[in-house]
C-alpha cells in the first residue's frame, strides 16, 4: 500500500508549486500557532527558528496521519540586524513594512521538513535568499499593495506579481523558494526517501 504525501499547508501558493511535481497528495492544517513561538527567534537564529517551525508543524500532524510522509515548511522574512516580519494582514501594515525595507537587503529563511510520521524520522533542509529592495517611495509601496494586496505574504511582496518591480538584485539558489516551497530542496527530500525517482 502507497503511503500517502501530506503536504502541512493550506497555502494556495505551496499547493501549487507541489503540484508542479505531479505527485499524489493532500494537504492538511497543521495544528501549530506558529506565531506564539517567536520568542524562540533570539536564542535559535534565523536558520534554527525557520527549522523549527517546520518541524513543529509537521509534527503536530502525526496522529491524524500515521502512515505519511509529512512535508512541512515555514519561511520567515529577517531585516538586519534582527526584525522578523510577518503577514501584515492588513494593507496598512503592508506598506510599513515595505517602507521599512525600501533601499535594504533583507533575508528570506526558509525550512523544510519531511517527516516519516510512522517512524517519527525526520530529514530537513534550509534554503536562504538575500533580497535587496531598490529605494522606492510611499506612493509606489501603496499603489502596490493596493493593487496586488499581498496581505497573506511575510516581506509583503510576491515575486510573481508586479512586486519583482520592487527589486534590485535577488541572491539565491531556487527562485521557488521565496514563492513559498524550495523546490529543489523538497525533490532532493523525495528522493532521499523514494518519492522521486533517483538514479
Amino acid at each position: 500500500m502507497t503511503r500517502p504525501l501530506v503536504l502541512a499547508s493550506t497555502s494556495r501558493y505551496r499547493h501549487k508549486l507541489l503540484s508542479q511535481l505531479d505527485l499524489s497528495f493532500v494537504a492538511a492544517a497543521p495544528t501549530f500557532d506558529e506565531r506564539t513561538e517567536d520568542h524562540r527567534f533570539a536564542a535559535l537564529g534565523a536558520e534554527g527558528f525557520a527549522l523549527f517551525l517546520a518541524h513543529a508543524k509537521a509534527n503536530s500532524l502525526r496522529t491524524t496521519h500515521p502512515d505519511g510522509w509529512i512535508l512541512a515548511a515555514d519561511q520567515i522574512v529577517v531585516l538586519p540586524p534582527g526584525d522578523l516580519l510577518h503577514k501584515p494582514e492588513t494593507a496598512e501594515r503592508a506598506v510599513e513594512q515595505l517602507m521599512r525595507m525600501s533601499g535594504h537587503q533583507v533575508h528570506l529563511i526558509t525550512g523544510v521538513v519531511l517527516l516519516d510520521a510512522a517512524s517519527g524520522l525526520a530529514r530537513d533542509a534550509i534554503d536562504r535568499h538575500n533580497l535587496t529592495l531598490r529605494a522606492f517611495g510611499r506612493p509606489e509601496a501603496e499603489a502596490y499593495v493596493a493593487r496586488h494586496q499581498p496581505l497573506d505574504c511575510a516581506g509583503s511582496f510576491r515575486i510573481e506579481d508586479a512586486g519583482i518591480a520592487l527589486f534590485e538584485r535577488i541572491e539565491g539558489a531556487d527562485f521557488t523558494s521565496i514563492i513559498g516551497l524550495p523546490l529543489l530542496a523538497v525533490c532532493r527530500l523525495l528522493r532521499s526517501v523514494g518519492l522521486l525517482p533517483a538514479p
